[in-house]
């Protein structure tokens, strides 16, 4: 099955509208991550939910376009996924909008900043302080955030990180319910270090403090050594569409009355360009 995905419900569509051949080649693309890079086509009909012959045929298919790679057994993707992604970085607003902040505030604080969007159980990251971040390690003015994935469009898990808390706590109560079962119908919460979240029932009141606090602080919990703190993105009616979050290591995070003042700001700056 697809994911779903983003804060938002999924856009609505008849049944006759439904491409039954596009649903399932989506569902074997989305079957490749880091935890199989590589797969067969028993391996892909399992993750994607489909007989293994129509694996096999959307496998094929999708090599023979060129979106992945083959020796004659296994598939992996291949670098014209990125065209995807490419596409939307370049040319989505969100994007284009948060980058000459996040930049901005690397260069004012000497740490490092990111913005990600929800989808499915993951958040993907959209925006990130590299280009600044980078020269601020050069210069000595910081030390470098050894956190696993901060870049472009990586994702990470929304249940472990700062910017997943806070995205999930601006869903609505009913989705943020529904999106739980799915999880723990998936077979729960991985643990990703000793201190992360894997319990419902503290999630979930982990997930309702975020959104009585309109912020959230998560540390150590998707990596040892790294902190955040996210707050959400709000376009000019008032809904959330990302989060902002500011990563550094528990040592060198300031109080969190330094931290949040600078990251509403930006909120606030960047609510009438979203």
């Amino acid at each position: 099955m697809m994911k779903s995905s983003g804060l938002r419900a999924p856009a609505p569509i008849a049944k006759a509208d439904l491409i039954a051949g596009v649903l399932k080649g989506m569902a074997v693309l989305e079957s490749f991550d880091l935890q199989r890079q590589r797969l067969n086509a028993t391996l892909a009909a399992e993750r994607a939910g489909i007989t293994r012959a129509a694996a096999r045929r959307h496998l094929l298919t999708l090599a023979h376009l060129g979106y992945l790679e083959s020796d004659g057994r296994y598939f992996w993707l291949s670098a014209k996924v990125l065209r995807f992604s490419g596409s939307f970085l370049a040319t989505s607003r969100l994007p284009r909008a948060v980058q000459p902040m996040l930049d901005r505030l690397a260069v004012q604080t000497a740490q490092a900043y990111s913005v990600a969007v929800l989808d499915g159980e993951e958040v993907v990251i959209v925006g990130r302080s590299g280009s600044a971040t980078g020269r601020a390690v050069r210069a000595g003015l910081m030390a470098p955030v050894q956190a696993y994935g901060l870049h472009l469009g990586a994702r990470l898990p929304a249940h472990a990180t700062s910017t997943g808390r806070m995205l999930l706590a601006s869903l609505p109560p009913v989705r943020f319910r529904q999106w739980l079962a799915d999880r723990r119908a998936a077979g729960g919460f991985a643990r990703l270090t000793p201190m992360t979240l894997t319990d419902p029932k503290r999630l979930t009141q982990a997930v309702a403090q975020a959104r009585e606090d309109d912020y959230c602080r998560v540390s150590q919990e998707h990596e040892l050594g790294v902190e955040a703190v996210a707050v959400p993105l709000r376009d000019r009616q008032g809904h959330v569409v990302a989060a902002l979050n500011w990563v550094s290591t528990p040592a060198a995070m300031p109080a969190l009355d330094q931290v949040l003042p600078v990251l509403l700001g930006a909120a606030s700056q960047l609510r009438t360009t979203l």
